[in-house]
């Protein structure tokens, strides 16, 4: 097998969020060792830095959109780091920075699959179904929208920005770990047919199972994005996050979830947001995500076959 290469990309930015913080996040994540954990399984790591874009001007919303100027610069910005990276075959991490950044990492993962003609599906790992709209939103905070950008519901400044709207169909997204929907957003998820497996639905079933479902139909050609928003997890195990949501899945459960994503060996590109270091304690929220991103690239307890 073939040494895998990785680019870790910052995104230091929380210009889509209700709480400042997140902007602190790559840092966070690289004094967790995010690379030196990746190193120690034969992965060829690139830090390619920050990306410098706009600050937060911290200004009330506009039309229902808080800062959509500069949640579209930094979207670009993103959207090019993250398709270079592509194009030269390695796998981008994007440290986050707030969620809304998602559209501009799937919008460049979207268009790459376009042109090298392979499927895409994506794993959104969230306590928030993230598919508000400007008239549903009770914030206008835009880290509440990236899915709803990419399946085409928002402003021209943001569903266009990998160069296709929508940028991607709601029947490529899996929705994992939901317990937090906005009322209007409820109806919006319902029409758009996303497929959520929401934390009722792991309490039934089981996260093994939500996970063999979520991961279904996956193949050699399937490009598999995995989004993990570190308010995915329960706020016991990740206090370190501006929006935070009881109830998530457990420490155990977040790892089998990841380990399972590790066997498809689809994964091919990944975003690690909403770490907030201005919420945590003493780091431990970075060092929990760095941990499960491990399991992502193949850590197990035993050698499995």
């Amino acid at each position: 097998m073939s040494m895998r290469l990785v680019s870790l990309i910052g995104a230091p930015t929380d210009v889509g969020a209700g709480a400042r913080g997140s902007s602190m996040g790559p840092e966070a994540l690289r004094v967790a060792g995010i690379d030196t954990v990746l190193r120690a399984h034969d992965i060829d790591v690139i830090d390619r830095g920050n990306l410098a874009g706009p600050a937060n001007p911290w200004q009330a919303p506009v039309d229902g959109y808080r800062h959509l100027s500069e949640v579209a610069q930094w979207n670009r910005l993103v959207h090019d780091a993250v398709h270079a990276e592509l194009v030269l075959q390695r796998l981008p991490i994007l440290l986050g920075g707030d969620h809304s950044l998602g559209i501009g990492t799937i919008s460049a993962v979207a268009r790459h699959c376009r042109e090298t003609g392979r499927k895409l599906r994506v794993l959104w790992l969230d306590a928030h179904a993230d598919f508000n709209t400007n008239g549903h939103t009770p914030s206008g905070n835009l880290h509440g929208m990236p899915v709803s950008c990419l399946c085409g519901y928002g402003p021209q400044e943001l569903i266009e920005i990998g160069g296709k709207v929508p940028a991607i169909s709601p029947r490529w997204i899996r929705e994992i770990g939901i317990r937090s929907v906005d009322p209007g957003e409820k109806r919006l998820v319902q029409e758009a047919g996303l497929e959520i497996y929401d934390m009722r639905y792991i309490d039934e079933m089981g996260m093994r199972h939500a996970m063999e479902l979520a991961l279904a139909t996956i193949d050699a050609n399937t490009h598999l994005h995995v989004s993990f928003d570190v308010d995915f997890l329960d706020c016991e195990v990740a206090p370190g996050v501006g929006t935070t949501v009881r109830g998530g899945p457990t420490y155990r459960e977040a790892q089998l979830c990841m380990e399972m994503i590790a066997d498809t060996g689809a994964l091919a590109s990944l975003d690690v947001m909403e770490l907030n270091p201005a919420l945590d304690v003493r780091n431990r929220t970075a060092e929990v995500a760095v941990d499960l991103v491990e399991s992502l690239f193949g850590k197990s307890t035993l050698m499995r076959k």
